[in-house]
């Protein structure tokens, strides 16, 4: 067991009592935005279902659609193994509708992002078609995660295989999201990102888009080591923007594998604090990508560990601040509503 890394990193989980010693006014209160990166699950210290969702779209801002994002959640325990994942779908389609007999305002869940490992062969077909039909018109892709570093271990789930993006396995069934017509989800580190050019390049008629700004690494030996980090992954994005196929989600910063310990202050971040920090990424990716592919997510509950809803959403308001009224609109709602088709 010597190859396994020396460094396993725990990410902090929300806690209430802290994040309620900030509070701040909405900024642009009217804006639209559709959230097109969340979770729903139970973990140990960390239960987010629809009420604790609401409770954050209801914190002032113009929530009015979100997309759900795959965490290995609610899993089918009975059946054949590679259709356990079609349980999580199952689950939040369940949930869409719930709050839709609530007649609560944004349209929950009205994505549905959802697993399958496209290694397994002739059954992807049959996965996908499940995850279709049990999204009950919701279903919109899949995530396979292929976050790995050497150094470090950052998974709630099995740790992917190095390289996965370039196995012929993996690209065999990631084919066929073309045919149903499905966009794909990247997670992986900043380290990482030419694996995803790569793969671009391959299926240029997906459409991909990049979870958490392409995983700027601040942990293990990329701790203080914050210019050299930005300069690597700001070449890799600009190789990566020449791929057309490729959009960009603008959040997930306040990870624990980003390196920023907010979660250990005496008070919660301001959105001032958060966009001085976080704007130098995002500003760079609106640059390199255009505002019409790029979209701002919150990543909750993971970023509730280190900020609330409204303050995050606030941030984001402020790296935007210089963009046009057109761009806001791209940013805040039409690139997400128009990559996942709501």
């Amino acid at each position: 067991m010597s190859d396994l890394p020396k460094l396993v990193l725990s990410h902090p989980v929300p806690n209430a009592a802290w994040l309620a010693k900030l509070q701040e006014d909405i900024l642009e209160p009217d804006l639209p935005i559709v959230d097109p990166h969340h979770h729903l699950w139970n973990l140990p210290g960390s239960r987010y279902f629809l009420d604790d969702l609401m409770g954050d779209l209801g914190s002032g801002h113009n929530i009015v659609a979100t997309v759900f994002l795959q965490c290995f959640w609610a899993y089918r325990t009975s059946g054949p193994e590679a259709m356990k994942p079609v349980g999580e779908t199952d689950f939040v389609a369940s949930v869409a509708a719930e709050a839709v007999a609530r007649g609560v305002k944004p349209r929950v869940a009205a994505g549905i992002v959802g697993y399958t490992d496209f290694r397994q062969g002739e059954v992807v077909d049959a996965v996908l078609e499940a995850h279709i039909e049990a999204g009950a018109g919701r279903f919109r892709g899949i995530r396979q995660i292929s976050a790995r570093h050497k150094d470090f271990l950052a998974s709630m789930s099995t740790p992917p295989d190095f390289g996965l993006l370039a196995e012929p396995a993996f690209r065999a069934g990631f084919a066929l999201l073309e045919k149903y017509g499905l966009s794909y989800d990247a997670w992986l580190y900043h380290t990482q990102i030419g694996e995803l050019v790569d793969l671009a390049r391959a299926f240029p008629g997906t459409p991909m888009v990049l979870n958490h700004v392409g995983g700027p690494l601040g942990v293990g030996p990329y701790r203080g080591r914050g210019d050299a980090v930005f300069a690597e992954w700001h070449a890799a994005i600009k190789v990566l923007a020449g791929c057309p196929n490729v959009h960009m989600k603008l959040g997930g910063l306040a990870m624990a594998i980003n390196g920023f310990d907010f979660h250990e202050a005496v008070l919660p971040p301001s959105s001032g604090e958060l966009a001085k920090a976080w704007g130098p990424y995002m500003e760079a990716l609106i640059e390199a990508f255009g505002a019409d592919r790029c979209m701002f997510e919150s990543n909750f509950p993971v970023d509730k560990a280190m900020c609330s809803y409204p303050v995050l959403w606030n941030a984001f308001k402020r790296i935007a601040s210089g963009c046009s009224a057109a761009e806001k609109a791209a940013l805040f709602h039409d690139t997400a509503a128009g990559f996942y088709r709501l």
